[in-house]
């Protein structure tokens, strides 16, 4: 099977690169910068008018990781724009694409952050969208526009939801997570009693894997994750002992911690360490007989012994 990846080279992208090499797929590995890997190749920009027709000749599948996932210090304005030309415009350039040159399968790799930011009880594949950064709002509306390009075709669309996805080398609040911890600060969640669904790089690439192939991910979402949910304290301690260091908790009240958060403006680290983000995966497990690979316990300690590593 001849399978096309875009963002190849992120930190998703080599995971499933890996793994799908391993399974003797043909790969076009596609990067926006040089590779010196030969496997790799360089891809048009995500916009309306990319073309994508000579790397589409032959595909089967088509695993769609590129996009833009931060606002880079830009003026809130430009980075919508961003958002909107690499994640709606750029994604249905290339499914339109995809259509004309035959390909049979098209995986997009959207974000939770369609469903919100936070739970009461566990999103599903039925909960409402509601996202809640421009981020999310771009994923949400470039898989309603796959979805309506989709109904005119014979293209299977296949829709993952992941979290937050974690490993050594993982970037974004992850990676300055684990250089707290590295370094021994103290944190503030000792009895935050919250619980957070996330997914180790291990347990993602090898769910694309199964979606790459199987029969029943036909026009179907998922929502995926390691299927433990831990609290922040929880996963601070298993980092901690990936680094044979000891976590250092201290208790502090949780509405001091939203009071600070709201006078320094940052309600949403708030929202990610201390509130809950549970998912129900257990569609991807009874339509598709997934199950995670490695356990977060398992998973959040070689992050830890990794990175420090590293």
């Amino acid at each position: 099977m001849k399978v096309l990846i875009t963002g190849a080279n992120g930190f998703v992208g080599r995971g499933l690169v890996s793994v799908l090499r391993s399974e003797c797929h043909q790969l076009v590995c596609c990067s926006r910068v040089a590779v010196s890997d030969h496997e790799f190749v360089i891809s048009p920009p995500l916009s309306a008018d990319a073309d994508w027709s000579q790397l589409l000749t032959g595909v089967d599948v088509v695993v769609h990781l590129a996009g833009k996932a931060h606002n880079l210090g830009e003026p809130r304005e430009v980075a919508v724009q961003g958002f909107k030309q690499a994640n709606v415009d750029g994604t249905v350039r290339l499914a339109e694409q995809a259509i004309s040159s035959n390909v049979k399968r098209f995986i997009f790799i959207s974000s939770i952050g369609v469903n919100g930011s936070s739970t009461e009880g566990a999103f599903d594949e039925s909960s409402p969208a509601a996202p809640h950064a421009d981020y999310a709002e771009s994923k949400l509306a470039a898989e309603r526009k796959l979805e309506d390009l989709n109904r005119g075709s014979s293209m299977e669309l296949v829709i993952i939801r992941p979290p937050l996805v974690y490993a050594a080398q993982a970037p974004g609040n992850f990676k300055r997570l684990l250089k707290i911890v590295s370094l021994g600060l103290p944190l503030p969640f000792a009895t935050i009693n919250n619980r957070r669904s996330m997914i180790a790089l291990e347990n993602l690439v090898d769910f694309i894997r199964v979606c790459v192939t199987h029969p029943k991910a036909a026009n179907n979402l998922f929502l995926v994750s390691d299927g433990v949910d831990l609290s922040t304290a929880e996963i601070v301690r298993f980092l901690a002992s990936g680094m044979n260091r000891k976590a250092r908790l201290i208790a502090v009240p949780q509405f001091l911690l939203l009071a600070g958060s709201t006078v320094l403006r940052r309600r949403a680290i708030y929202t990610q360490l201390c509130c809950s983000l549970v998912i129900d995966s257990s569609k991807a497990q009874s339509t598709l007989g997934w199950a995670p690979v490695v356990s977060p316990q398992q998973a959040l300690t070689e992050s830890g012994r990794g990175f420090k590593a590293l």
